[in-house]
């Protein structure tokens, strides 16, 4: 009898892989550091002494990433429904301000900092394992992104947003082709090989 898609799912799905051990070993909270570690390291898209926006910042681990980039000189202000525990806690950083929102609901006036350099945001809906359903809510999430780099983003900055793939996500692409100089769509090894993520990268602000 061939296994079921459920079996082959579990049997595919590692939760303690090769990236998960590799973020242990270097004291990083999440795997998920490793895409944005090898975005910056393709683009080069933030700079020592930049202003970075991180949105949906929890638990934190692109935050440790853009904090050894920035230097004394940088800033970096993150914001998730939920509070920045761990090790970020543990740093202290005084150029890194975290804050509890929602990015629908957080006035623009609280954007003290900008405008920005940099915006991320590795936001992912909360998913119902229903793919159109996880699709709709990402593509949501990513047009909202898509706005406040509108009003908060600086000239010729930058954007970075991870995407569920989905059937409305040409319409995030043209969002950011209007937008920025160039843009790429982007899936770091990082991500999980049963997952429809992918990353979406503006460059320069138009």
């Amino acid at each position: 009898m061939a296994p079921s898609a459920q079996c082959l799912l579990t049997m595919t799905y590692n939760p303690q892989d090769h990236y998960f051990k590799l973020a242990k070993k270097e004291g990083f909270v999440a795997r998920s550091a490793y895409k944005l570690d090898e975005i910056q390291k393709r683009w080069h898209l933030i700079r020592r002494g930049a202003k970075v926006l991180d949105l949906g910042c929890a638990p934190g681990s692109w935050s440790q990433v853009v904090l050894k980039i920035l230097g004394a000189g940088g800033f970096l202000r993150g914001i998730d429904l939920k509070p920045v525990d761990g090790i970020l806690q543990k740093l202290r950083a005084q150029n890194a301000e975290f804050m509890v929102g929602d990015i629908f609901a957080v006035p623009i006036e609280q954007y003290t900092e900008a405008p920005y350099d940099v915006i991320l945001s590795d936001m992912a809906p909360n998913t119902t394992g229903i793919a159109v359903t996880d699709q709709t809510r990402s593509e949501e999430l990513c047009m909202r992104v898509v706005e406040l780099s509108d009003k908060v983003l600086g000239q010729s900055g930058h954007l970075v947003m991870k995407l569920f793939m989905g059937g409305g996500a040409k319409n995030v692409e043209i969002a950011v082709k209007n937008r920025f100089k160039s843009h790429h769509l982007f899936r770091p090894k990082g991500v999980r090989k049963e997952s429809s993520e992918i990353y979406v990268v503006g460059i320069g602000k138009k």
